[in-house]
């Protein structure tokens, strides 16, 4: 089950992708649509054919995100949460190897395209959840457990 949390600025992007999918890209590619349509055949119209698919793609990814916008609760950054990892934290950890990894721990609809990126939902995100500068998190990984050391916490303002 996905924890139905986003960030402001992960919001405001899904929120501009809608419109923009729905304000300019959708009329666009119904004109093209449209204009194939018109020239007959449409088995063997590849304009056609490719406009009709996208329109399909188009219309499926404005439902996904007409149904999730509606279903998410937005997590705004709080003084309070200073110090401690928490929902929206850029967290940087190490481990013995000295092997070190920088991510922000934000919603699942945000971490798409993103490689510094971690879902609320995922191991490293919850064994982080609430540690502190110099605090160790046992992280449950399929080859057994690893331990990394939070570094730093930062929270974009």
């Amino acid at each position: 089950m996905k924890t139905r949390l986003i960030t402001r600025e992960g919001f405001d992007k899904l929120k501009a992708e809608l419109d923009y999918l729905w304000r300019e890209e959708r009329p666009e590619v119904t004109k093209k649509v449209t204009w194939a349509a018109s020239l007959g055949d449409r088995s063997e119209n590849a304009d056609y054919q490719y406009n009709k698919k996208r329109l399909r793609e188009i219309d499926r990814r404005v439902r996904y995100l007409t149904k999730s916008i509606e279903q998410l609760r937005i997590v705004d950054y709080s003084p309070q949460q200073d110090g401690k990892v928490f929902f929206g934290a850029w967290v940087e950890i190490e481990n013995d190897e000295g092997d070190l990894k920088r991510f922000r721990i934000v919603g699942y609809d945000e971490i798409f395209g993103r490689k510094d990126y971690i879902s609320i939902d995922s191991p490293m995100a919850r064994a982080l959840l609430k540690k502190e500068v110099g605090d160790a998190a046992t992280v449950e990984t399929p080859l057994g457990p690893a331990l990394w050391y939070v570094n730093a916490i930062d929270y974009p303002q």
